[in-house]
């Protein structure tokens, strides 16, 4: 005689989480001149600009205060090409995902380039920011860059 089955019982589950980061006085500043159509990094100890702002010296380890106001126009210094952009893709069309070293910055920042077609990207050419209408204080206040 077969042993009789064990009845299953499920309950459907969604894992969140609820803790929303806060952003501190150095990225929110950065946050905060976004939504006003600024970009801001800050300055290191040995001069340098970093872009976007960052709390905390890369040699040193020193907590950075003193912020730089930059262009939001730059150069491309290296990119990838995305031919077929997946859901979670801010674009939904053919861009590049781009370093862009902004005039008066040290170091080059990762964002979006929207150029048309792959043809037309190439390192060494100058971008600008393409913002959004209604900004709200996240990095997405950048659309992308597009060609200058």
């Amino acid at each position: 005689m077969a042993e009789p089955t064990p009845e299953l019982l499920t309950k459907s589950f969604e894992l969140g989480y609820t803790y929303t980061r806060s952003t501190g006085p150095v990225i929110g500043h950065f946050l905060s001149e976004l939504r006003e159509g600024r970009i801001v990094g800050t300055r290191t100890s040995d001069g340098r600009v970093l872009v976007p702002a960052a709390e905390y010296d890369p040699v040193s380890a020193e907590a950075l205060t003193e912020f730089v106001n930059v262009g939001d126009e730059g150069v491309v210094t290296t990119w990838s090409w995305v031919v077929d952009p997946i859901s979670h893709h801010l674009m939904q069309k053919p861009f590049a995902f781009a370093l862009i070293q902004l005039d008066g910055a040290d170091v080059a920042m990762l964002h979006m380039v929207d150029a048309g077609s792959e043809s037309a990207m190439r390192s060494g050419m100058r971008v600008r920011a393409r913002w959004a209408a209604e900004r709200r204080g996240s990095i997405t206040d950048i659309i992308c860059f597009e060609p200058t």
